[in-house]
Parts: C-alpha cells; structure tokens; sequence
C-alpha cells in the first residue's frame, strides 16, 4: 500500500512537470496566450483520476507559485496567479479535480471522457474569463471577446483528442498495471 502511493506521487510529479513542458508550447495572444497547458491537464486528469490528476495539477500551479518558471513563457511567481491571467491557472485545479471525479463516477468510457473534458473546458474559461474581467478592468464583453471566444473552439477540440488519448493510455496502464 505504501508503495503504491508513493509510486502514485511519483506519477502525479511527471504528468505535473509534463504540464509545465506542454506550458511553454504557446502561441502569445493577448492578454491571454494560447498553450498546450490545457490539454496537458486534461490528460493528466483523465489518466490519472480526480486524486491523483488533482494533486498533480495542483503540483504545477505551486510549483509555479513558488518561482520554478513553468507557466507559459517560462514565467513563475505569485504576480502570475494574481495577475490578468491568474484565474485560468487556478481553474485548472478545479477542472481536474471535476473530470476525475466525473469519470469515476461514470465510468472511463470515450463518451464520458469526452464530455467531462468539455465540461472541464468551460470551467476553465469561465473562471478565467471572469478573473480576467475583474483584474484587468475590462468590460464584460472585452474579457469574453479576449479571454474565451478565441479559445472555445481550439479548446474543445484539445477536450475531445485527450479524452479520446487519455482513455486509450489509462486503459493500458491499468492493463499493465502501472496504474
């Protein structure tokens, strides 16, 4: 049992520096960059469960937080977190912790994962989007022209291929037992 968890913690630090890796691949559009970071966590939660996907997302946001230059850009610090963008990077911890969640209660079918992923894709903008209204000082329709209509299309799709390759590699890993 000990081994277990430990193994598990050492899991959810890999996807939580995968994450930081799949960060820096960006396209910078202000005031909100584009990055694989959302799709790194949607795998992750997929995989890995509302526990573990949760904690490794949360690794990610700390480490971060701390001043390990993981978020997009290479950028860290707690200016990030309180800054324009900040309300994405902590949607992301609720995001995983629902798709997982989801997921075990529904079962880690193709469908299911597909549609936790999509809900999980508007948790993230949402909070994002009203985080950004408020800390940027912009008007409503200005936070949703900059920080969600660019992003709902290019961002259910990153849902639908995790989900389909996180159903996939979670299957296999239980088989192998690695999970």
């Amino acid at each position: 049992m000990r081994n277990e968890r430990l193994k598990m913690m050492i899991v959810a630090a890999l996807f939580a520096a995968i994450i930081a890796v799949a960060a820096q691949i960006m396209i910078n559009i202000p005031p909100v960059p584009f990055t694989l970071m959302t799709i790194a966590v949607m795998l992750t939660a997929t995989i890995l469960g509302k526990k573990f996907g949760t904690i490794a997302v949360t690794i990610y946001v700390l480490m971060g937080v701390v001043g390990i230059p993981v978020f997009a850009g290479m950028t860290s610090g707690l200016g990030i977190i309180i800054g324009p963008t900040g309300g994405y990077l902590i949607a992301i911890i609720p995001a995983a912790l629902f798709i997982g969640w989801y997921l075990e209660k529904l079962g880690y079918t193709k469908v299911q994962a597909i549609i936790a992923n999509i809900i999980a894709v508007f948790i993230i903008l949402i909070i994002g989007t009203i985080w950004l209204k408020f800390v940027a000082a912009l008007p409503w329709d200005g936070a949703f022209k900059g920080g969600m209509l660019p992003f709902i299309l290019p961002d259910l799709a990153k849902a639908i291929v995790a989900a389909l390759l996180a159903v996939i590699i979670r299957t296999r890993l239980v088989t192998a037992k690695l999970l």
